[in-house]
């Protein structure tokens, strides 16, 4: 029998954090590296907590090269060849996750991690964390590589998000539909609001000894701290690096209108603007580069966009981390780990000021 969920379910946007009194008289003590240790996976690694996701145009070589110098993590798009991967892991990453789904070839990933135990760090991708294949996959991969740091996903409820760490993930990645190029709310109906995701998740993950990572939905950094703050131990992005240097989406130019209409003269303001390309992993164009087309079962779930082109990646992690300690300044968290001990919300019916958002200036 169909049921209603009532409780109030809520995203980034629906909610500010509560400033509080600070023992930090500056965002420069803010500290946003953190140990983590996991519940399988016997080493410790010191990260920031920010993950970019492993998608083609953002889980690349060189996303990694530039984000690794901030302690930042890279999750790899699964479209790179193995021959690839072992010629890239001769030199050490050890933040550094490469990716599979449930339909790539098992035995040929059992060796790459056999021969190669420096390579040490997987994420099983699958839009639908529910079906009873994921489950297997994970004990048999916990079973074969019981040094192995394991993320698998993606789940919006605490009890899928515990039998995944019971049965052998280290991180559970969450949310279903909330990143900008994802159309599976549109094309399926499914999914849930990302903070609310996170809040349950984070909450089941740590019961079991766990932990999350809140995958899609940021925007801004404010959005990534709010992530934090609800509970996630890692937070995924895509599309807020999709448009720099490192992203492998294509570089595209735009002739955009940049002011209004002049009154006397009837003149427009032109200008030449860049962009790249970003596009989501069920797409038509992703179906069709990485996979030889759109089955005929399946349904697009993904969109194509364009991103402005913003430059060299380290000034966008630069800014994120600079918001990050900014928050913890504000409600008076000094460690990265203690940003949800710090964490008050309030719930909001608008998070931005966007009175003068569309106006020009005028002369």
């Amino acid at each position: 029998m169909t049921r209603l969920i009532n409780d109030v379910q809520l995203d980034y946007c629906d909610v500010l954090f509560q400033p509080k009194r600070t023992t930090l008289n500056s965002r420069s003590e803010a500290d946003i590296l953190r140990e983590y240790s996991f519940k399988w996976y016997p080493k410790t690694i010191k990260a920031c907590g920010i993950i970019a996701a492993n998608m083609a145009t953002t889980g690349t070589f060189e996303m990694n090269d530039a984000l690794e110098k901030f302690n930042a993590i890279t999750c790899l798009h699964k479209h790179y060849t193995h021959e690839q991967i072992k010629a890239y892991f001769k030199k050490p990453h050890p933040l550094t996750f490469i990716c599979t789904g449930l339909k790539d070839d098992k035995e040929k990933l059992f060796k790459l991690l056999s021969e190669n135990p420096h390579i040490d760090k997987l994420c099983v991708d699958i839009a639908n964390g529910y079906i009873p294949k994921l489950l297997g996959f994970v004990k048999e991969l916990r079973a074969k590589f019981p040094n192995l740091l394991l993320m698998a996903g993606n789940v919006v409820t605490g009890d899928m998000t515990q039998d995944l760490i019971l049965s052998g993930a280290d991180i559970v990645k969450a949310g279903i539909g909330p990143g900008s190029v994802c159309l599976t709310r549109s094309q399926t109906g499914v999914g849930r609001p990302q903070l609310s995701t996170v809040l349950e998740v984070s909450d089941a993950a740590h019961g079991v000894g766990g932990m999350i990572c809140a995958d899609g939905g940021c925007t801004v950094p404010g959005d990534i701290a709010k992530a934090f703050g609800a509970g996630a131990d890692f937070v995924m992005i895509g599309g807020m690096l999709a448009g720099s240097d490192e992203a492998a989406g294509e570089l595209v130019e735009r002739y955009v209108q940049t002011s209004w209409v002049d009154k006397e003269s009837g003149d427009l303001t032109i200008e030449l603007r860049r962009y790249k390309k970003f596009y989501g992993m069920s797409s038509k164009l992703a179906q069709q580069k990485h996979f030889g087309g759109m089955a005929k079962y399946r349904t697009t779930e993904g969109r194509e966009k364009l991103i402005p082109y913003t430059g060299p990646v380290e000034h966008i992690i630069e800014d994120i981390l600079g918001g990050l300690r900014s928050t913890m300044s504000y409600i008076g968290a000094r460690r990265l780990k203690d940003i949800p001990r710090c964490t008050t919300f309030y719930t909001v019916n608008k998070q931005l000021n966007t009175v003068f958002e569309n106006m020009k200036d005028i002369d």
